[in-house]
């Protein structure tokens, strides 16, 4: 029997019944609200039509799915008695329990999805997504997450097709997006290494030449290679996804229930960064000194390398002037790095053009770590708004706020509610500064290019 293990992929892309599936799937999104359900009785006999032309599909298709096989049984399930309790609030909990792609890191292997889902980056509203990915895990990768770096739910994949909410920014694939009753117990997340490889190459070429960086040749690599910079996101996301909830924490540092300032939210996605970032070049530094490496190990090092370049390239360069500046929490740490680097003077802005002084770098953007760490490090000792006051002091020591800050002029409500202090941060609290005001008007198309991007289509 063919599988999908041994199945071309353009044969699985062109596959009739999956054109079918998607066909299907990207007409019944047209008929839904918002919540997923379709509200209007008259469209319910086309919605029938359609669920039964998807489900034909996911029929056809399960044979090359046999390690997925109970889940596309229960999906199928899910979408028949969607259709007969009268296309409601769609509840997807009993397929979405049963798809466990973290029990499956084959390089290769692909996996059907279908959920009716939001797309993070993307869209809010829970309509019904298809979409077919390959899993990334190549050797040096597995043997890194069974060694010193563990992470059993984390899955890197590569678009293959999928329905218009991934035809966005939206770069994971995450289970608390899916339609269901109620929240299981996460096991899995799944990120999109291809779409963030694509994406930083472009941009990073782009900016190149804009900033007239000589671009160091070893990092030059990830603009001709798009299989080398998927393995290098590969390696910087599953160091940055395990960090959440490691190191010094005052209990959930995300606190994705709590509102905070959003400058709170930076400092931890970029604690996450760099602590990818330390661990690359301490990985980089062991292997240096071995006297006789093995093979694996100059890979290993080459690719702990490519990680230190990724992680400030696409954090100064994509990142800062990426999405709006209503509470850009992403962009200000990018703006951060940057501004950090700068001040330290191993980042030079001299004649219109840009450079590094990279042997200073590594050990320059590890202080930008320390320092964060430190700020947790106290906060497990602190109450909460003294250890926001402190954050603040953290990245405004670095980037300027805006003058009419009521943050910046210490005019707070220190004896109110924490609510309160929230709502005196400005949406753009730490505006852009002059040279990445000119970066991001140059820029501005190439980033907007980026939208939908894949592997193939970089």
């Amino acid at each position: 029997m063919t599988t999908v293990a041994n199945l071309e992929v353009s044969t699985l892309t062109r596959h009739p019944a999956w054109l079918r599936l998607k066909t299907a799937a990207s007409e019944l999104r047209e008929l839904q609200a918002p919540n997923g359900a379709i509200d209007d009785p008259a469209q319910h006999l086309r919605a029938h039509a359609l669920v039964a032309e998807l489900l034909d599909g996911v029929a056809e298709l399960a044979p090359l799915f046999t390690h997925d096989a109970d889940y596309l049984d229960a999906v199928a399930d899910d979408f028949r008695r969607w259709a007969d309790e009268s296309f409601g609030v769609p509840d997807f909990y009993d397929s979405l329990v049963l798809f466990q792609p973290q029990l499956h890191r084959v390089d290769g292997l692909a996996h059907l999805v279908v959920f009716p889902m939001y797309t993070q980056n993307g869209s809010r509203s829970r309509l019904v997504e298809a979409v077919l990915v390959q899993v990334i895990w190549p050797d040096f990768v597995a043997a890194l997450e069974a060694s010193d770096y563990g992470n059993k739910l984390f899955v890197p994949i590569r678009f293959l097709d999928f329905t218009a909410g991934y035809d966005t920014n939206a770069a994971v694939l995450f289970p608390e997006t899916v339609a269901m009753r109620q929240i299981p117990t996460f096991t899995w997340g799944a990120i999109f290494a291809d779409r963030e490889a694509a994406r930083f190459r472009r941009v990073l070429r782009a900016a190149v030449d804009v900033t007239k960086l000589d671009l160091i040749v070893e990092a030059s690599e990830l603009l001709d290679d798009q299989g080398l910079a998927e393995e290098t996101f590969v390696m910087w996301d599953l160091i940055h996804d395990r960090t959440h909830m490691r190191g010094d924490l005052p209990f959930d540092p995300f606190m994705i229930k709590q509102r905070m300032p959003f400058f709170l939210y930076s400092l931890e996605e970029l604690r996450c960064d760099l602590t990818a970032f330390r661990e690359s070049v301490a990985i980089d530094r062991r292997i240096s000194a071995m006297a006789e490496p093995s093979e694996a190990d100059r890979e290993l090092a080459h690719h702990a390398r490519l990680v230190q370049y990724c992680v400030i390239f696409d954090r100064i360069f994509r990142f800062a002037i990426t999405g709006n500046r209503v509470r850009n929490y992403d962009g200000l740490g990018g703006q951060l790095l940057f501004a950090w680097l700068h001040q330290h003077r191993v980042l030079h802005w001299t004649d219109t053009q840009l450079a590094f002084e990279w042997s200073r770098v590594p050990d320059c953007v590890n202080e930008l770590g320390a320092a964060i760490e430190q700020l947790y490090w106290r906060s497990i000792d602190r109450p909460k708004i003294a250890h926001w006051l402190a954050a603040y002091e953290l990245v405004s020591g670095t980037v300027e706020p805006h003058p009419a800050s009521a943050w910046k002029a210490g005019d707070l409500p220190l004896t109110g509610l924490p609510r309160d202090l929230t709502d005196k941060v400005m949406d753009d609290e730490f505006p852009l500064s002059m040279f990445y005001e000119a970066f991001e008007k140059k820029m501005r198309d190439v980033i907007a290019s980026t939208s939908g991007i894949t592997g193939t289509s970089a």
